[in-house]
């Protein structure tokens, strides 16, 4: 028995040493050490960090790495190197390029419900997909979505002015449902409060989230054999099949509509609303079906917890900083003066200078994507060495947005920092909260509208005062960016 012993740990001993000489005979093994990181982790060490990985930990030592080589660096663990980009120099040689668009190898773990939208494809169909899709988010659509942002808003105002007691609201959960409808109205043409199945829509979406974020945090559950035999794979085929039904049933009678109020569109140049766009584009065969539900689902996916994190943190940041809040406040009062809400224009909300500045400082210390991957599809030098094609490069925006060489004191909340003589002269690679390049967020400006509409809502009818204090948030490795505990203000009548 102790021979069978013996001969096992053997044989195991001796695997673990073949995998790491194969690793170290990998390019990216060298250019990892060239580049400069943490020393490369052997096949034990990284299986011993894999096993005591968190949501709390990972997010934390990230940050921590990037304080300490204070530029881009490498990470090995497991037989992969991954490039963390945190300069706004280097950003710019992966984000502006043409050729490095393909998402990196985690980004598949959310094929099986995005398939190839526009968040996943590369190449030849995402340039065809945006090329479809760019016209949706044309100022005059914009000008359209004004109206429901505005009523959505009035509808939050509303709850919250018939709930008893306005001490301690969950801002997170409660932000997540008003942006999913925003959204659901927006992008598919259906209010999700006239859908009898749209609560389990909205818990199912909420669920496979959390069924992604285990599997980019636990290493082992990368394995696709090992995600089907612990019943991962099947518990989120369960959340998965209503929310694709759902978004089928939408499409259906959305078109059925499309067609009704568009008998003769040949050779009309109309905008239409996005999911109008596709039907149309359906109509002339550049999309099916299927096409057409990837990317709602993605646009519903993408577009909603996004908007929610950047509202959560710009009132979190306003009920901190007091004489910010008054100043939002004075200058939306004013603007609003002798105008109903309901007839406030986009150039209201271009006008309001001081609160574009707040909203991106906002996004500075707390972007909603904090983290973005790519995957070279060519060499390409970083640090004065070049990495090889096939190289995951991890693109940390909210360590580059705290790089003290364009923001100085970068954990200070300073609006002025976007001045436009503070911005004139920064590197423009250096503030990325929408992203950058070919492949930037197409509903960055879709986001900022609903983000100021929101904020107008709230400050015209509330004040708000802290209780969640930013010295007590606990960020944690997720699709967009989360605290561990719920995020609670207090709401004031004015």
């Amino acid at each position: 028995m102790c021979v069978i012993f013996f001969v096992f740990l053997s044989a195991l001993f001796l695997l673990i040493k073949i995998i790491d000489l194969y690793h170290q005979s990998l390019p990216s093994y060298e250019a990892a050490l060239k580049i400069g990181g943490p020393p490369p982790l052997t096949f034990c060490q990284a299986i011993k960090l894999a096993l005591t990985l968190n949501r709390e930990n990972i997010f934390s030592s990230i940050r921590e790495d990037a304080k300490i080589h204070k530029k881009s660096y490498v990470f090995w663990c497991l037989g992969q190197a991954y490039v963390r980009i945190i300069k706004a120099e280097d950003m710019e040689k992966i984000l502006a390029s043409a050729k490095h668009t393909k998402k990196g190898f985690l980004y598949r773990y959310l094929q099986p419900f995005l398939r190839e939208g526009l968040l996943l494809s590369y190449g030849k169909k995402w340039i065809h997909r945006r090329k479809i899709l760019t016209p949706a988010f044309h100022f005059n659509i914009l000008q359209q979505f004004l109206k429901i942002f505005q009523h959505e808003s009035r509808k939050l105002v509303h709850l919250l002015n018939t709930k008893e007691s306005l001490e301690e609201i969950n801002i997170p959960k409660l932000f997540s449902t008003h942006t999913l409808n925003v959204i659901c109205e927006t992008a598919m043409g259906v209010t999700l409060d006239s859908q009898e199945d749209s609560q389990s829509y909205r818990e199912n979406i909420h669920r496979a989230g959390t069924v992604f974020v285990l599997r980019f945090i636990k290493p082992w559950l990368g394995s696709d054999f090992i995600f089907k035999m612990f019943g991962y794979e099947k518990m989120l085929n369960e959340f998965l099949m209503p929310i694709h039904s759902f978004t089928r049933k939408i499409i259906h009678e959305r078109r059925a509509k499309f067609m009704n109020d568009h008998q003769s569109i040949e050779g009309k140049k109309e905008r239409h609303a996005m999911l109008d766009t596709l039907l149309w584009a359906q109509e002339q065969g550049f999309i099916d079906l299927e096409g057409i539900r990837e990317e709602v689902d993605t646009f519903t996916f993408e577009g909603h917890d996004t908007t929610a994190s950047a509202i959560t943190m710009i009132l979190l940041s306003l009920a901190e900083n007091q004489h910010v809040q008054e100043q939002v406040y004075g200058e939306i009062s004013k603007i609003t003066t002798d105008k109903e809400e309901k007839s406030l224009e986009i150039f209201d909300y271009t006008n309001m200078t001081y609160t574009d500045r707040v909203i991106k400082e906002c996004l500075r210390l707390y972007p909603p994507v904090p983290y973005i991957t790519r995957e070279l599809t060519e060499d390409q030098e970083i640090n004065g060495h070049v990495l090889p094609a096939g190289a995951l490069i991890e693109v940390h925006i909210f360590d580059l947005h705290r790089d003290p060489q364009y923001f100085p004191n970068p954990e200070h909340f300073d609006p002025d920092r976007f001045l436009p003589e503070n911005v004139e002269n920064r590197h423009p690679f250096a503030y990325l909260p929408f992203s950058a390049g070919p492949r930037n967020c197409i509903g960055q400006k879709f986001a900022l509208l609903e983000i100021k509409t929101v904020i107008e809502s709230i400050l015209i009818n509330f004040h708000l005062s802290p209780i969640t204090k930013r010295e007590d948030l606990v960020f944690v490795a997720d699709l967009v960016l989360r605290t561990v505990d719920p995020i609670k203000i207090k709401f004031s009548r004015r």
